[in-house]
């Protein structure tokens, strides 16, 4: 088998390796980042049995993985902004989309990988046909380049030259630990509450902390002027937007000490294809970023598996990536269609629409 590079060791490119060396492939991961713990890894993502946990299975780690996973994280619970009364609290019968940590995911993956697989410190500066260029100026070339490198993958502007455009929808992050009483507020799995273009999102962790998401309509340079690092101002400038909301809503705000982080949402244009250009692929957000509405991870683990599937299967390299993008490209247009529609239904007042 040819030489395969993957650029991004994110769950997709992860998974892509991990099937590859099932297979007895020779692949090479580069990551930019300078280890496995150079940055915390986020929040906790629903595994759905239709893509995600199919990968899984496909990876040979789907017992692993049911281990770390948490069915009771499937619960949600819905506030009304204006009482703090909790409107909504399910569960759903079955098992159907346990949570596990994003961290625990990866880690999963990257202790899959026979050692020395993901090349830690590597960024990528330039890509030309399936030669990569490194920080330094070293080239090397391969069969294959598979950009995993997320939103602003730098494969990607190789191959279609579109770059992600701003949503309307920004994220700020923060969080509290176990020991907050909102993490009981929280319950056992996700909460919303939501009304008038704002919503409020916490999702409980498998040690019990609280990450937390303050989401609102706002043009892109609505922070202008202001330092996320002075944490007394980014809450003061919170709480002013979310001026009439009960208190006790307010305190998943007020209390925050450790400090926000701002994400604003980047979504690639709807359809995003490509002509198909031997040396060349993507998979994950660096060919389908859209708005985080569970599936994007799910789609890039699926993504990875069905890739290395068909180049450990398929007679030459070109003939593996040709059919991979014919299955994968519609189906990530046609969800990338229902994410954006379902952005507005993420900010709506309908707190029903959260507990689907």
């Amino acid at each position: 088998m040819n030489s395969i590079a993957i650029v991004g060791a994110g769950l997709g490119g992860l998974a892509c390796a991990r099937v590859l060396q099932l297979h007895g492939v020779d692949v090479t991961v580069f990551e930019q980042e300078a280890s496995a713990d150079a940055r915390p890894q986020g929040g906790t993502l629903d595994m759905h049995g239709d893509t995600g946990q199919v990968a899984l299975r496909t990876a040979g780690l789907y017992d692993r993985f049911r281990e770390l996973a948490r069915p009771e994280g499937q619960q949600m619970r819905a506030l009304d902004p204006h009482t703090a009364e909790v409107v909504i609290d399910e569960t759903p019968d079955g098992d159907f989309r346990p949570e596990i940590d994003r961290g625990q995911l990866r880690g999963l993956l990257l202790d899959s990988l026979a050692p020395g697989t993901v090349h830690w410190g590597q960024a990528v500066t330039d890509v030309a046909g399936a030669r990569l260029t490194f920080d330094g100026g070293e080239t090397r070339d391969f069969d294959l380049v598979i950009g995993a490198d997320g939103a602003w993958s730098r494969v990607r502007r190789a191959l279609t030259g579109v770059r992600p455009v701003y949503s309307g929808v920004t994220f700020v992050e923060f969080g509290h630990d176990a020991a907050s009483d909102l993490a009981a507020v929280t319950g056992r799995g996700t909460m919303v509450t939501k009304a008038g273009g704002h919503a409020l999102f916490a999702q409980r962790t498998s040690n019990g902390d609280v990450r937390c998401y303050a989401v609102f309509y706002a043009p892109e340079d609505w922070h202008a002027g202001l330092d996320f690092a002075d944490t007394a101002a980014v809450r003061a400038n919170l709480l002013e937007r979310y001026a009439g909301w009960h208190p006790d809503v307010l305190r998943f705000l007020a209390d925050v000490e450790g400090g926000f982080t701002h994400r604003p949402l980047h979504v690639l244009p709807v359809p995003h294809a490509w002509t198909h250009t031997p040396g060349l692929t993507l998979l994950g957000d660096a060919a389908h970023l859209m708005p985080p509405l569970g599936v994007g991870a799910n789609l890039a683990l699926l993504d990875g598996t069905e890739l290395a599937t068909a180049l450990a299967t398929a007679p030459s390299v070109d003939e593996a990536a040709m059919a991979y993008e014919a299955g994968m490209l519609p189906r990530s247009i046609e969800t990338a269609k229902a994410c954006a529609s379902g952005l507005d239904d993420l900010l709506s007042d309908d707190l029903n629409s959260m507990a689907a």
